[in-house]
C-alpha cells in the first residue's frame, strides 16, 4: 500500500523552467572505504546530447568517459526527432513506407512497443502526431481542432518492425514517433552494457538529464547515495531526501522543465496520449527506481500520467520497482517498496517554502525533454 506524507514542499521552481529532480551524490569520492585507505576518485567526462548535458563518473578505466560520450553521439544521431537524417525522423517522413534503420533503433522500438502495451494508454511513443503540434519555444498552443484531427493517429499498434530486414514502418502514414519518454533510459542501459563488455570499469554514475544509471560497485562497497531533489528549487541544492541503493536506475518526470503561459494558463511539457491535451494529474514529479533504466524512463512518464494513487499501484505490481511522488499540493507519496529498496531518509522541512499555485497545464515539444542537474563531488553539470 502506498502512503502519503503531509509535510508540504516548496513549489516555486515549478513556475520557472529549469529545475532538477534527481541529484546523484557520488559520495564515493569523499567517503573512506571500509579499509580506511584513501577513497578512489572517479574519472569524469561529459557531453551534450538528447537536449541535455550527459555526465559520467567512472572508476577503474580512464578511457571510459570518452567512449561513453562517443556512444551518446551515436544514439543521439539515431533518435533525434528533429534531425531529418535520424532514423526516427526518416520513419516519420516515410508516409507509411518501410525504412531501413540501425539495429539499435529496432531494439529500442521493440522495447517501446512492450512498454506501450503494458501502460494501457498511459504511454504511447506515437504521441509525436500530437506533440509536434505544440511549440514550447514560441509558446504556441495548437487549436483544439488540430489536436482532435491528430489524436486518432496516436496508436503504438501501427508500428511494424521487421527484425531480420531491419526495417520499421508506420502503418498509419500520419502517425509520428516521439521517443522522448524512453530513449534516454534505453541509452543509459546501453552505456552500462558498454562499460561491462568493453571496458575495465568497476563502477560508474551516469547522468543523462533526469536519468541516473548506477553501474557496478561503489568503492568500499557502500551503497550509492542519490538525493531526490525538490523539483521546485531551480538551480538550488534543496533535496527532499536521499536514497541509498546498490545499483539500478532512478528516473524523474515532472512539471518543471519547459513552460509557457497563454491567456492566464501555464502550459507544461507532458501530454496525455489519450486526449492529446496537457496531462491532468495530482503529481508535480515522480522518481522511479528500477533495475532497468529503459523501464524506469517509460514508467516515470506512465506513473506521472496515471497520478499518484494509480501510479503507486502500478509500481507495486512490478518486481524490484518503486516510486516516489511529489504532489502538487506539496505532500509526498511513496509506493510500497520505496523505503525497502532505497533506505530513503527524508529531509522534508529543509529550506521549505510554500507558494500559491496558478492554474496550470502541461505540454510536450517532443525529443528528449527531461531535465536534471547531476551534482557530484568531482562532477557538476547543469542540464537544461
Amino acid at each position: 500500500m502506498s502512503r502519503a506524507k503531509g509535510t508540504p514542499i516548496s513549489r516555486r521552481g515549478l513556475m520557472h523552467g529549469s529545475a532538477c529532480s534527481v541529484l546523484a551524490l557520488m559520495l564515493s569520492g569523499c567517503a573512506q572505504p571500509r579499509t580506511g585507505a584513501p577513497a578512489a576518485k572517479p574519472v569524469t567526462g561529459s557531453t551534450f546530447a538528447f537536449d541535455t548535458y550527459c555526465t559520467f563518473g567512472v572508476y577503474g578505466d580512464d578511457t571510459a568517459p570518452a567512449r561513453l560520450a562517443d556512444a551518446c553521439a551515436h544514439f543521439d544521431a539515431l533518435f533525434d526527432l528533429y534531425d531529418e537524417k535520424s532514423d526516427i525522423a526518416r520513419i516519420n517522413a516515410a508516409a507509411g513506407e518501410p525504412v531501413r534503420v540501425h539495429a539499435d533503433t529496432v531494439d529500442l522500438l521493440l522495447a517501446a512497443k512492450t512498454y506501450c502495451e503494458q501502460a494501457d494508454g498511459l504511454f504511447d511513443v506515437t504521441i509525436g502526431a500530437v506533440s509536434t503540434l505544440w511549440d514550447f519555444t514560441e509558446g504556441v498552443r495548437p487549436a483544439p481542432e488540430a489536436i482532435a484531427d491528430a489524436l486518432p493517429h496516436v496508436d503504438w499498434r501501427c508500428i511494424e518492425i521487421d527484425e531480420e530486414a531491419l526495417t520499421v514502418r508506420l502503418a498509419d502514414p500520419q502517425a509520428k514517433l516521439d521517443l522522448g519518454g524512453i530513449a534516454k533510459g534505453y541509452v543509459a542501459d546501453r552505456l552500462c552494457d558498454l562499460l561491462r563488455d568493453e571496458t575495465s570499469a568497476t563502477g560508474a554514475v551516469l547522468s543523462l538529464g533526469g536519468n541516473i544509471a548506477l553501474f557496478g560497485e561503489k568503492p568500499g562497497g557502500e551503497p550509492w547515495e542519490t538525493g531526490v531533489r525538490d523539483p521546485n528549487d531551480p538551480g538550488g541544492d534543496t533535496v527532499v531526501g536521499t536514497a541509498r541503493v546498490q545499483g539500478g536506475s532512478l528516473v524523474t518526470s515532472g512539471l518543471y522543465e519547459r513552460v509557457f503561459e497563454q491567456d492566464g494558463v501555464t502550459y507544461w511539457h507532458i501530454l496525455d496520449p489519450r486526449t492529446g491535451e496537457p496531462v491532468q494529474t495530482d503529481v508535480a514529479s515522480v522518481t522511479v527506481l528500477s533495475p532497468s533504466s529503459t523501464a524506469a524512463d517509460a514508467l516515470s512518464t506512465t506513473l506521472f500520467v496515471a497520478g499518484s494513487r494509480r501510479g503507486a499501484e502500478i509500481a507495486d505490481a512490478l518486481e524490484d520497482t518503486a516510486a516516489y511522488f511529489i504532489l502538487q499540493d506539496g505532500r509526498t507519496v511513496e509506493s510500497a517498496r520505496w523505503q525497502e529498496l532505497t533506505n530513503f531518509s527524508s529531509q522534508m522541512g529543509t529550506s521549505i517554502r510554500i507558494h500559491p499555485w496558478r492554474r496550470m497545464s502541461s505540454i510536450s515539444r517532443g525529443g528528449f525533454r527531461k531535465v536534471s542537474i547531476c551534482v557530484c563531488p568531482h562532477l557538476r553539470h547543469l542540464g537544461r
